[in-house]
């Protein structure tokens, strides 16, 4: 008997640290919300203008471009989008100055695309990628980006 309460006994602690194993497991590789809610906020807080100061928005419309050809395809095909910068109202003026040179990124930018490679992208994926041109065009100058990011106000693919 003795035998059979030890056996018992040694299995159910083995079960409660096998349990445990499993739950810290768990527990470890749980995303964090607190982790992640603060780094949205830390992102958040970076597009923000700063001091709380409210946000213009600038259009830049009609930017046009022709998609490269595929290698088989015979058809042309263009894009044509609306962008929208958002901008502290004091740097409005600086940013309306710029538009020219935004609407040269944008097009060398765009231009780039074939029309299977713009069919795939999302919205989103045209602003981020326009987010980094002028991001890196403004590091590459050496100068401050008069407005806070760019947004897609109208997408046609044609």
């Amino acid at each position: 008997m003795n035998s059979k309460v030890k056996m018992i006994v040694a299995i159910a602690g083995a079960v409660v640290v096998s349990a445990a194993a499993a739950g810290g497991a768990v527990w470890w590789f749980m995303p964090k919300p607190a982790a992640a809610a603060g780094a949205e906020n830390k992102k958040a807080e970076a597009e923000k203008p700063k001091e709380g100061k409210p946000l213009k928005y600038v259009t830049l419309e009609k930017v046009i471009v022709m998609l490269r050809r595929d290698a088989d395809g015979a058809d042309t095909h263009y894009l044509s989008t609306d962008l929208v910068l958002s901008t502290e109202a004091s740097k409005e003026k600086e940013t309306k100055e710029n538009l020219p040179l935004l609407r040269s990124l944008a097009v060398s930018t765009l231009s780039t695309y074939t029309m299977a490679d713009a069919s795939k992208m999302t919205v989103k994926e045209y602003a981020e990628n326009l987010n980094k041109a002028f991001d890196e065009n403004y590091e590459e100058s050496h100068t401050e980006k008069p407005f806070v990011q760019v947004m897609i106000g109208k997408l046609i693919i044609e």
